[in-house]
Formats: structure tokens, sequence, C-alpha cells
């Protein structure tokens, strides 16, 4: 029995370790006390900075930061919902160091996924090394997307489960589709759960179409019937999570505006052009097969071994060898990019030839969701498409970054590709069939390469906005090396197809056997995938973790700032791009800030009033400090006229709408005007006011989630707050009782006081909080359990089977 039982579980011990020692082979920096440098990870430190030292302080959840564009909900920044116990699941699944550990889950994820389609588990080693080197998760990790990344390793284990439900395993695959969906969506990165749900429903729509053809009802209503048992669990258990981000979402920039002009542009979610911003070009996409076709990376140079270095030393241009270095290899129509969605040339022939050889229509229904991936990927590069789906399927406008819908591609490509092999592992294949499908795929890949190869110069003229301005043979040498780059990239695509199209032919005519050809296919990909993955991600990524633990150094100009002893004021830092930099929120409560979901009306703020440099709504938002690049470093600019916490106005102006209201602060006295909508008009018993000089209010008290404020005033009168509106959750009370507040000046806060000496709170508090918590805890609770019980029963039978 236990011979048996060892022999049943040694592929998959060699597989679990191979993911292992390649992940942390890759990453070996990380094995000597070093962590990857990460843009988007030091931005999070920033954003996050306040909320964490709340809830180390305290032991709580702030909810609300005031660190970033003023002050905004904390649920997509730092909110540990510590009632889903999915979060201890996801703990121990991600153990280890990371970014490899997630690399090592990609991988892992993958090969349940092959073995669930029944893929011999050497292939699907192998397959899921493929998929774990997609050159995608390389670049994410560089740039610090970390949540998008794990979102993306639980999908494909997910959808293990639900195919194994459909399959009459219906314990197993509950147990997996729920524990992974769970896990999925408490990766906090809803728009590559979004992706997925288009892969399932490509699925389902195959596993419908079959049912329907083999009449198996029973079969399916009994695996819908435990998935959505699974998905409901899985939804409660981030319960908190999913509700929080869909209230706030309605008043981030992914919801509706309020304002009528650029209505064009305008969706019900995020604007078109901000939506669309990162759209890929339709012949950008054969860099899924050529890595270098566009040029790679904006971030990397074309290098010195080429016509560009020659011409700047020719020409005794300084610094020759930094700006061959630094002049962007990019070429492509997208802003700037990290790096290419580059599968893998051998995977890519692998699908071709998966499309030719496979039988049945599931090739298809996946054919057809890559293909609807690609096409959506060209954002406003294919407008009629992309239009239709802005304006009318639910959900997609709510995310920005079109291209990055290409998972969908690199998920299902080696996917196909390796379950294309599984008949050659059972040798009961149909050798003619075979070869057809064989010679196609060949010859598909290999032209393309070819094509680039010998046309790439007349279909493509390498320019960019970048050298328009160059002298001629600058630029003129700039495009060649570009040219060269896309000319080696093909070459070396083609190459690996024919490498590995001559490892399949050997293998099929048995001049090699499984050990060999898995070995020399794994040996293949791994060459094609890590060199290029090496492009963007290295040794020299890596920092001692005491580095990276502080992401931004405090200077002259903080330190300068950080001696104000006041709780409570804002600095606008111009000295970095102040709307796309969390640097100043690590330190300050800062006007601006970085991240993809601020609030709606304050984005209008930046884009008609902030960027158009109005003092007075700078004042209003109490800017006491601005930081402005001096001739060496930053330097520190006190603002004298900020208005502070909190104020009274001597007359209040009542406007019909939100145009109205934004355009109104184009030229007003925020010291002594209130700009409101009318609205509101039944909360002000007085409009104006006589001036009186002894009127006087205060800030008391600071938390991220708790504002108190003393006032006195000997007549009723209209008091604004320097914090930003936000009725879901702020609640207001004046000595202990609730009282209404509204929103004044576009942004922010103003209440109607009655006279006298009083104590006005402020304290965030959302109703469903608490209700969130204990449908977190039921939900998970009962999703671990039978997850737990499911993955016990498989256990028990799998060893009596092998009894």
């Amino acid at each position: 029995m236990k011979n048996n039982l060892l022999a049943k579980i040694w592929p998959h011990l060699i597989a679990v370790v191979t993911f292992l020692v390649i992940s942390y082979a890759y990453f070996y920096p990380q094995l000597s006390g070093q962590s990857l440098i990460q843009h988007d990870n030091q931005q999070y430190q920033g954003m996050s900075k306040e909320i964490n030292d709340f809830r180390v302080k305290t032991g709580e959840e702030a909810l609300w930061t005031n660190s970033m564009f003023g002050g905004m909900p904390a649920y997509l920044i730092s909110t540990a919902y510590k009632t889903n116990l999915i979060r201890y699941v996801e703990q121990v699944i991600q153990i280890g160091q990371r970014p490899a550990s997630y690399i090592f889950v990609a991988m892992l994820g993958f090969y349940i996924l092959l073995l669930a389609f029944g893929v011999n588990p050497w292939l699907a080693l192998v397959g899921a090394v493929a998929y774990g080197f997609s050159s995608y998760f390389f670049i994410i990790l560089q740039a610090g997307h970390n949540s998008k990344m794990v979102a993306l390793s639980y999908l494909a284990p997910m959808i293990a489960g639900i195919w194994l439900a459909y399959r009459n395993k219906l314990l197993l695959g509950g147990a997996l589709a729920g524990l992974f969906l769970g896990l999925e969506i408490n990766a906090g990165h809803l728009q590559i759960t979004y992706y997925g749900a288009i892969v399932v429903l490509f699925l389902l729509g195959y596993i419908v179409v079959e049912t329907i053809k083999e009449k198996t009802w029973t079969k399916f209503l009994k695996g819908s019937a435990v998935l959505m048992v699974a998905a409901a669990l899985a939804v409660g258990a981030n319960f908190s999570s999913l509700w929080f981000t869909y209230d706030y979402g309605k008043d981030s920039i992914r919801g509706k505006s309020e304002l009528t002009h650029n209505q064009a542009n305008q969706t019900s979610g995020l604007d078109k052009d901000y939506a669309t911003a990162w759209s890929y070009g339709k012949m950008e996409t054969f860099n899924l097969f050529i890595p270098n076709l566009m040029g790679g990376s904006s971030m990397s140079g074309v290098g010195t071994s080429g016509e560009l270095y020659k011409a700047l030393n020719a020409n005794s241009v300084p610094n020759a060898t930094q700006l061959a270095e630094q002049v962007p290899a990019y070429w492509g129509p997208q802003p700037m990019t990290s790096g290419p969605v580059y599968l893998g040339a051998i995977v890519v022939f692998l699908f071709i030839f998966g499309l030719f050889y496979l039988k049945g229509s599931l090739r298809w229904w996946m054919l057809g969701a890559t293909f609807l991936a690609i096409m959506l990927a060209w954002g406003k590069n294919f407008p009629g498409l992309t239009d239709f789906f802005l304006n009318y399927i639910p959900g997609y406008n709510k995310f920005r970054t079109v291209s990055m819908i290409l998972i969908i591609a690199q998920f299902v490509v080696p996917f196909i590709g390796f379950l294309a092999l599984k008949p050659l592992f059972e040798d009961n294949f149909d050798r003619k069939k075979f070869l057809e499908a064989f010679t196609w795929s060949v010859i598909v890949t290999s032209s393309i390469a070819l094509l680039f190869i010998l046309f790439g110069g007349m279909v493509f003229d390498f320019s960019s906005p970048i050298e328009a301005q160059w002298p001629r043979q600058m630029a003129d040498a700039l495009r060649s090396d570009r040219a060269a780059m896309l000319k080696a990239d093909a070459f070396r695509s083609l190459a690996y197809v024919l490498m590995a199209a001559g490892l399949l032919l050997a293998f099929v005519y048995k001049k090699v056997n499984i050990k060999l050809f898995v070995m020399g296919l794994l040996a293949l990909i791994l060459m094609d995938m890590w060199t290029v993955n090496h492009r963007y991600i290295s040794s020299k990524d890596f920092a001692m973790k005491s580095q990276v633990a502080i992401p931004f150094p405090k200077s002259a100009a903080n330190e300068q700032i950080l001696k104000d002893t006041d709780p409570n004021y804002r600095v606008y830092n111009v000295s970095v791009s102040p709307f796309n930099d969390a640097s100043t929120s690590y330190f300050h409560k800062s006007i601006g800030g970085y991240h993809g979901a601020k609030m709606r009306r304050y984005q209008e703020l930046i884009d008609r009033q902030i960027g158009n440099g109005n003092m007075a709504v700078l004042n209003m938002l109490n800017t006491r400090y601005f930081i402005i690049q001096g001739q060496t470093e930053p330097e520190v600019r006190y603002n004298a006229d900020a208005l502070g916490n909190a104020w009274f106005v001597d007359k209040i102006q009542l406007v019909d709408n939100a145009d109205q209201e934004i355009d109104a602060l184009t030229s007003f006295n925020p010291k002594s005007l209130a700009i409101v909508d009318k609205r509101f008009e039944q909360q002000l018993t007085v409009k104006s006011f006589n001036p009186d000089t002894t009127a006087k209010i205060a800030l008391l008290e600071y938390a991220p989630n708790k504002l108190v404020y003393s006032y006195t005033t000997s007549a009723p009168r209209v008091a604004i707050f320097s914090e930003i509106f936000y009725d879901k959750g702020w609640n207001a009370t004046i000595d202990g009782k609730s009282a209404p507040y509204f929103r004044a000046n576009y942004v922010l806060r103003g209440m109607m006081l009655p006279e006298g000496t009083h104590k006005v709170e402020f304290q965030f508090k959302p109703a469903m909080y608490e209700v969130g918590k204990n449908i977190d805890l039921a939900s998970s609770l009962l999703l671990i359990l039978a997850a737990l019980g499911a993955l016990g029963v498989e256990l028990f039978r799998f060893v009596k089977k092998v009894e």
C-alpha cells in the first residue's frame, strides 16, 4: 500500500519541489536577505501610513484616512477585515518570501487546473511553469502590483473547481471553487476577478451546450447547485470588502459624474479617455509572440551596441552611454509600458497546434474568449466594441487600463496548448491528424516570425513622439536600433518554435522518451521565458530589506514641516507629480496622493480648480505648506492664508447644480462665502450673518476617524469644516446629540450651528461595518469548514482507492 501511495503522489511532490526551486532560483537575491524594489509597493506604504499607524496604536481600523486627496475612505487602501478568516488561509498559502511565493502559487494553481482536466502530471508540471513564467507576472511584480498577482494566481484553481463540479466531483469541485473564489475576491483586485468571470462565462457556455447535446441535466443541475452554494459562501466571506467597495465606488471616479460638460466622454463609470488611456495597438498584439516587437519597455533603452550610441559618440554628445540606456526603446501607441504581455513563442506554437488538433468545441469557446480579450485590449483603437462594452456591459466601465484584459489570453493560450498534448501522452492519438495539425502550427508561427524578419521595416516606421525634434541622424539611428530589436526577437521566436517542433516530432516518433521530452520542453520554455523576464526583473532590482522598509527618506523640507505641532493641516508638494505620488502622504496630510479610485468630486476639483492654481480652493483645503523644487533640493513655502480646520462664514450662495457649484469656486472668497447646492437649503435656517468678531471655532482632537471641535458664537452661524464631505459613514453630533451637516464648496462639510459654546464631533462609523463583520465571520468559517471536510473526504477516497 505504501509503495502504491508513494507512486501516486510522487509526481506531485516532484512538481511542488520543482516549482519551489524554480521560483527561488529566479528570485535568488531573496535568499540573501534582499527584497524586490517595487514602485507601487512604495506608494502603498505612503498611502497607507496613517491607517497602519492608527491600527498599530489602537488595534482598531480607521476606515478613513486624511493623508491623501484631502481625505478618503480607506476601504481600497489598507482596511483589514479581521473577521474574514479567508485572510488566514491566504497567509498559509502564500507562506515563504515574496515575490517568489507569488510565482510558486501561480504555478501550483495552474498545475491543479491541468490535473483537473486529466493532463498527465509530468506534462502539467511543464504547463504550470509555462504559465507561471508568463512575462506579465514579472512585469506587474516589478511594478509592485501584488494584489493583481495574487488574484491571478487563484484564477486557475477556481476554474479547476468549477470544471470538477460539473464532472460529478461535487465535493472536491465545490471545495476548490468556493475556497479559491473566496481567496480571489480577498486579493482585492476586482478587475482581475471581473476578467476571470469572463473566462468562466465562456467555459459555462461550452458546458451548457454539451449538456444540451448529451441531455445530462441532472449532472449539470447538481454541479450548479453546489457551485452556487460555494459562490455564496465565497462572496459572504468577503461581504464587507465587496459592500464598501461597491458603496464607495458610486462616489469615486468609477461612479457617474454630476457635471454635464464633456458628456460624450462620460460613462456611468470612468471617463472613456481615462479608461482607455492604456490601449494596445492592433499590431502590438503580436508581441504575445515576439517580445520586442515594439521595443519592449519604456523604462529600458536601446543599449550601447547599436546605431544610436554610435551616432551620439560620432557627434560628441556628452553622456552618450547614459542616453543610449535611457532613451525609451518602446515606440508603440501606449503612453508608456513596463513591457509586453509575452506568452512565450513555444506556448503560442502549442496553442496554434491545439486549435488544429483538439477535438470538441472547448477550444473554440476558449478561442472566442481570447479573441474578445484581444479586441477589448485595443480599447480606443477599436472604438466600436469598446464603446459598446463601456456603455452597455455591466461593470466594464469601472475599470481602467483596458489592456489588462489580455490576462485572459495569458490564461487560455497555455491551457489549450498543454491540453492539446494530453492525447500524445496517452499514446492513443491519430498520427495523421497530428501531422496535419503539427504542419499547420509550424507554418503559421514560422510565417509570422518570417514576415516580421523580412518585412518589418515595411510594416512599421519605428517612430515615437520622443524623437520628433531630434536631429535626423539621431532619429534615424534610434529607429534603426528599434528595427534591429524587432528582427532579433523575431529570429529568437522562430528558433524556439523550430526547436520545440523538433522535440515534439521526436517524441511522437519515439526518438525521445517521455522523460526526455518533458525535461527538454521544460528547459526550452525556461530558456525562453527566463531570459525575457530578466529584462524586467533582475538582481539589480533588489536591495537590502532595511532599505526597502523605508520607502521615502525624510528630506529637509519634510523635517521642517513636521516641526509644526498642529494636529491637522495639509501639504501641497509640487516638487513631485502631486496627484500620482504618495511620498508626501507618508509624512503629511496631502492635497495629492496616489490612488486609482480617488473621490470623483475631488478629481473634478483637481481638474477644474487645483490644477489651475486656484489659491482660494487651496486655502479652503487648509494648505498650510507648499513644497517646491529649489535649485538643489525641495524647499518649503508657508501659506499664511490657509483657512485652518474650520471657520465661520458670513454668507451662503445657493446654486442649482454641480456645474454651478464648481464654477462658483473659480472666483470667490472662501473665508466669508460658502457655495452650497440648493438640495441642502432646508438645513440653512439663516443664509447671511452679521459679522461677529468674538465667534471662534477650533479643532480640539484629531484621529483619522474622529474629529472634535469646540466653538463659541453669539448667534446661529454656518461653519465650514476643511474636511472632505462623505455622508456614507461620517456622523456628526453637537454636545452628543445627532446633528445634520451638508456639502459646501463642492467637496467640504458645512453645519448650521446654534448659538452658545458647544462641542461638535464627527465620527466615521459606516452603518454596515458591524453587520458586515458578522457576515464575513459566519460565511468564511462555513467556507473553510466545508472545504476542509470536502478535501478530507477526497483524501480518504484516494487512500482507499490506492489500497
